[in-house]
């Protein structure tokens, strides 16, 4: 039994091989055996010609023979008729009496020491209980086979007087010479086919089981974050569609729950931006609500310095009041979803605008076209940029050699941004969440920043991706449609 946690490939590789392996095995072990039964048969069959024949001859000698046909004058009325029937039919003859001794043989005088002087009494009790009154007897002696015959010699009226044995040499050298002709044919064939069938095994398993690889890629690649297309039942066996349709069924019930999913994510970052903004907004008002309440508790207009105090509340009032814009402000940005204009620009032209705005050495700008041009939002554009740099400005503040660099590229569909630092790094911990509304690792502002990008780079059916590393640096690599 081979493995079975083998391939489903390999598995019917060897299947076919060792039922075409077992096929041959087998019909060479029936071709044997056939060609020995057919070579008893054929032996069976030469002494029954050569006995009836012998015994027609000497049917003929006791019916012209001068001498009394009975026992006893057997011996004289074969006493040379023997030899001419022996040289007639090419076998030698013996002649019992019906007691088993022998009266008669054609052997030469040389070859009497192997000639039974007696038969042995089981043979004549053999038979005399044989339906048709005939014994054969089957032995080897010197290492060939023989077969000896036995039946009665009957007077013309039909009554036994004698026993007749005729030994009988099983000569097989032909058969054994066909049988082995026909093995090396046959071998030759077997080879042949054995090539035929590991080349029909090769192709066919692998025929079978390409569909059978083709889903289970399709199976590796799906992903819930992206769409993932079905597989087209075509040129598909029977067996294999319904576990196509099964995959297809799937991938519906998973975009469907990856809509649901995204739905109740996003549900969740604006509940929980909501509980963000009502938190930040508390933080001013709490101090808003006690100085007012000290103003009025310590309100004197006698006071010679009271118009100084009024200075200093109004201050205090206006700057939590600049507190709750800048709150409200970055929410609003956050939230606001961009206009697509889908105005056409060029990407080159626009990021080198947008990094002027930094006036910064460190920052390096690199692109392997002069003009690449995309149906965008131009100030949306600068916005990601803007921020996407930024961020990198901050991770290389502690950084002795700080170094920045922009790249853009382009291939058929899509153009690719790639903003690059060796600053600081991202935990993979704080990777998961760098995106979230309100995440941030700063230890001031809303942490909208990178929420805001994302939100726009998908409005625009784009992507963004993040590769970081602990004191390394960091790649945000922003692909965007061209139309």
């Amino acid at each position: 039994m081979f493995n079975l946690t083998r391939s489903l490939r390999t598995r019917i590789f060897i299947s076919m091989i060792t039922l075409v392996l077992g096929a041959s095995i087998l019909i060479a072990g029936v071709t044997i055996h056939q060609y020995n039964e057919e070579a008893k048969e054929l032996h069976r069959e030469k002494l029954n010609r050569k006995e009836n024949a012998i015994k027609a001859n000497i049917n003929y000698v006791l019916r012209t023979t001068t001498y009394p046909v009975d026992s006893e004058n057997l011996p004289l009325i074969f006493k040379d008729k023997i030899y001419e029937i022996q040289d007639i039919h090419d076998t030698e003859i013996n002649i019992y009496d019906l007691n088993g001794y022998l009266l008669k043989s054609s052997f030469a005088t040389f070859y009497m020491d192997s000639v039974e002087t007696r038969m042995d009494p089981k043979k004549i009790q053999e038979l005399n209980n044989s339906s048709d009154k005939k014994y054969v007897e089957n032995f080897q002696k010197n290492g060939q086979d023989y077969q000896s015959s036995y039946t009665y010699i009957l007077d013309n009226y039909f009554k036994p007087i004698g026993i007749l044995n005729l030994p009988y040499i099983e000569d097989d050298n032909f058969l054994d010479k066909e049988l082995r002709e026909f093995l090396i044919l046959l071998s030759q064939v077997y080879i042949f086919m054995l090539i035929v069938a590991i080349i029909l095994a090769y192709f066919l398993s692998k025929y079978i089981t390409s569909s059978l690889q083709s889903i289970s890629k399709k199976i590796t690649k799906t992903r819930l974050e992206q769409q993932n297309p079905k597989i087209v039942p075509q040129d598909i066996s029977v067996e294999v569609r319904p576990l196509v349709t099964a995959y297809n069924q799937m991938i519906d019930e998973l975009e469907e729950s990856a809509l649901k999913l995204a739905k109740s994510e996003r549900e969740e970052a604006w509940r929980q931006m909501a509980r963000q903004v009502a938190h930040e907004i508390k933080n001013p008002l709490t101090p808003m609500r006690l100085s007012i309440q000290s103003f009025e508790r310590k309100f004197d207009p006698n006071d010679p310095g009271i118009i100084t105090k009024v200075s200093d509340f109004s201050k205090t009032m206006v700057q939590q009041i600049d507190n709750l814009s800048a709150i409200a402000g970055a929410f609003s940005d956050f939230a606001k979803m961009p206009a697509q204009q889908n105005e056409t620009l060029d990407v080159v032209e626009t990021l080198k605008l947008a990094l002027d705005i930094f006036n910064d050495q460190n920052i390096h700008f690199l692109s392997k076209s002069d003009q690449i041009l995309i149906r965008f939002d131009k100030n949306q554009l600068i916005r990601i940029v803007t921020n996407l740099v930024k961020n990198a400005i901050q991770a290389t503040e502690s950084k002795n050699n700080p170094y920045i660099k922009v790249q853009v590229s382009t291939d058929k569909d899509s153009v690719y941004i790639s903003i690059e630092d060796n600053g600081v790094g991202i935990s993979e911990e704080m990777q998961e969440r760098i995106f979230e509304p309100r995440f941030t690792t700063k230890s001031s502002g809303m942490g909208l920043g990178l929420g805001m990008v994302k939100n726009i780079i998908e409005t625009y059916k784009g992507d963004i991706k993040l590769t970081s590393e602990i004191d390394e640096g960091t790649i945000f690599t922003v692909k965007l449609p061209k139309n």
